[in-house]
């Protein structure tokens, strides 16, 4: 699923002229934000179910260089979800769709009440279900890693 399109800002270009890490991760984190509005999750459905998503885990695999004013595009799926988390991996690629970055996330769903986490209210549930599931064998290359030093 398509969630971002978005542009390389000049503030996200760090001392070796390319976009800095950490704005990869910014990138990421406002797909999330997609999703959640797709999912009924916008401010104004966070304030109606007094509920958001929480990050509990995220990998992130850099793969390119991203440059000031270059075009990137975010795709998401969904690897795996239960009643209140969900498994999730995004794509950041570029207008030639060269993977740039890779990040895999475990999202958990939270009462803003009481902070603690709570199965997705039913009409949010619902939307999740809809979403369009990886079946494990068919998962990306990238997905599933873990992070060490390979030895031989």
């Amino acid at each position: 699923m398509r969630l971002l399109e978005t542009r390389v800002a000049p503030e996200w270009v760090d001392y070796n002229g390319h976009m800095n890490d950490a704005e990869y991760a910014r990138v990421f984190s406002l797909a999330v934000e997609a999703l959640m509005e797709s999912i009924g999750l916008s401010a104004a459905g966070r304030r109606r179910h007094a509920y958001t998503l929480y990050t509990l885990e995220t990998h992130l695999c850099y793969r390119r260089e991203a440059h000031e004013g270059q075009t990137l595009r975010v795709e998401g799926r969904l690897l795996d979800r239960d009643a209140k988390r969900l498994h999730l991996f995004f794509e950041l690629r570029d207008a030639k769709d060269n993977l740039l970055a890779a990040s895999e996330q475990m999202l958990m769903g939270m009462n803003q009440q009481s902070g603690c986490p709570e199965p997705f209210p039913a009409p949010v549930a619902e939307a999740v279900s809809a979403l369009p599931q990886s079946n494990t064998g068919e998962w990306p290359e990238l997905a599933g890693r873990r992070i060490g030093i390979r030895r031989a």
